[in-house]
Protein backbone atom coordinates (compact mmCIF):
# COMPACT_ATOMS: atom_id res chain seq x y z
CA UNK A 1 0.00 0.00 0.00
CA UNK A 2 1.35 3.47 -0.91
CA UNK A 3 1.59 6.28 1.36
CA UNK A 4 0.55 9.82 1.60
CA UNK A 5 1.95 12.84 2.68
CA UNK A 6 -0.62 14.95 4.06
CA UNK A 7 1.39 18.48 4.33
CA UNK A 8 -0.61 21.53 3.28
CA UNK A 9 0.78 23.36 0.25
CA UNK A 10 2.12 26.81 0.65
CA UNK A 11 0.37 29.06 -0.67
CA UNK A 12 2.84 31.60 -2.47
CA UNK A 13 4.00 29.62 -6.08
CA UNK A 14 1.43 27.27 -5.81
CA UNK A 15 -0.46 26.56 -9.66
CA UNK A 16 -4.56 27.37 -9.18
CA UNK A 17 -4.72 24.01 -11.37
CA UNK A 18 -3.73 22.35 -8.19
CA UNK A 19 -0.75 20.65 -9.47
CA UNK A 20 1.01 18.22 -6.68
CA UNK A 21 4.50 19.44 -5.14
CA UNK A 22 7.41 17.33 -6.24
CA UNK A 23 8.33 15.40 -3.77
CA UNK A 24 10.91 16.22 -1.97
CA UNK A 25 11.95 13.49 0.45
CA UNK A 26 10.31 10.24 -0.45
CA UNK A 27 9.85 9.14 -4.04
CA UNK A 28 6.75 7.39 -3.41
CA UNK A 29 4.79 9.56 -1.70
CA UNK A 30 1.89 12.26 -2.61
CA UNK A 31 1.38 16.00 -0.81
CA UNK A 32 -2.09 17.19 -0.82
CA UNK A 33 -3.20 20.17 0.69
CA UNK A 34 -5.48 20.57 3.42
CA UNK A 35 -8.30 21.86 1.06
CA UNK A 36 -8.02 18.42 -1.42
CA UNK A 37 -7.94 16.16 1.83
CA UNK A 38 -11.16 17.95 3.34
CA UNK A 39 -12.85 17.55 -0.09
CA UNK A 40 -11.79 13.87 -0.35
CA UNK A 41 -12.99 13.65 2.83
CA UNK A 42 -16.45 15.34 2.27
CA UNK A 43 -16.65 13.24 -0.76
CA UNK A 44 -16.31 9.72 0.73
CA UNK A 45 -18.76 11.02 3.85
CA UNK A 46 -21.05 10.88 1.24
CA UNK A 47 -20.83 8.55 -0.92
CA UNK A 48 -20.93 6.35 2.76
CA UNK A 49 -23.80 8.11 3.55
CA UNK A 50 -25.97 7.35 -0.14
CA UNK A 51 -24.88 3.42 0.26
CA UNK A 52 -26.33 3.45 3.39
CA UNK A 53 -29.73 4.89 2.55
CA UNK A 54 -29.66 2.48 -0.95
CA UNK A 55 -29.03 0.08 1.75
CA UNK A 56 -32.13 1.25 3.56
CA UNK A 57 -34.52 1.96 0.57
CA UNK A 58 -33.43 -1.59 -0.40
CA UNK A 59 -34.75 -3.36 2.17
CA UNK A 60 -37.29 -1.45 3.00
CA UNK A 61 -38.70 -2.54 -0.81
CA UNK A 62 -37.72 -6.19 -0.21
CA UNK A 63 -40.11 -6.06 3.19
CA UNK A 64 -42.77 -4.40 0.99
CA UNK A 65 -42.24 -7.32 -1.63
CA UNK A 66 -42.56 -9.91 1.12
CA UNK A 67 -45.93 -8.20 2.27
CA UNK A 68 -47.19 -8.34 -1.20
CA UNK A 69 -46.15 -11.39 -1.77
CA UNK A 70 -47.93 -12.68 0.95
CA UNK A 71 -50.92 -11.04 0.69
CA UNK A 72 -51.61 -12.32 -2.69
CA UNK A 73 -51.25 -15.74 -1.50
CA UNK A 74 -53.42 -15.70 1.35
CA UNK A 75 -56.00 -13.94 -0.98
CA UNK A 76 -55.25 -16.98 -3.49
CA UNK A 77 -57.69 -19.27 -1.86
CA UNK A 78 -60.29 -16.82 -1.97
CA UNK A 79 -59.54 -15.71 -5.52
CA UNK A 80 -60.59 -19.47 -6.58
CA UNK A 81 -63.64 -19.42 -4.38
CA UNK A 82 -65.09 -16.39 -6.12
CA UNK A 83 -64.28 -17.63 -9.41
CA UNK A 84 -66.26 -20.89 -8.81
CA UNK A 85 -69.40 -18.86 -7.54
CA UNK A 86 -69.41 -16.94 -10.23
CA UNK A 87 -69.32 -19.69 -12.94
CA UNK A 88 -71.96 -22.18 -10.94
CA UNK A 89 -74.13 -18.17 -10.45
CA UNK A 90 -73.52 -18.15 -14.60
CA UNK A 91 -74.95 -21.15 -15.03
CA UNK A 92 -77.37 -20.93 -12.40
CA UNK A 93 -79.02 -17.48 -14.95
CA UNK A 94 -78.68 -19.49 -18.22
CA UNK A 95 -80.74 -21.92 -16.36
CA UNK A 96 -83.12 -19.68 -15.79
CA UNK A 97 -83.30 -17.94 -18.75
CA UNK A 98 -83.89 -20.80 -20.57
CA UNK A 99 -87.32 -21.66 -17.79
CA UNK A 100 -88.31 -18.49 -18.75
CA UNK A 101 -87.96 -18.81 -22.65
CA UNK A 102 -90.06 -21.73 -22.00
CA UNK A 103 -92.78 -19.94 -19.69
CA UNK A 104 -92.68 -17.12 -22.36
CA UNK A 105 -93.04 -19.31 -25.13
CA UNK A 106 -96.02 -21.41 -23.37
CA UNK A 107 -97.68 -18.04 -22.64
CA UNK A 108 -97.38 -16.61 -26.73
CA UNK A 109 -99.14 -20.51 -27.64
CA UNK A 110 -101.79 -19.76 -25.56
CA UNK A 111 -102.32 -16.15 -26.86
CA UNK A 112 -102.94 -18.09 -30.53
Amino acid sequence: MSQFSWQPEVADGAQPDHQPEQPATEPGTLALSVDDFSSLEDRILRAVNLVKRERLARAAAEERAAQAEAKLLEQSPVTEQLEKEVTALRAERDQVRQRVERLLSQLDALEL
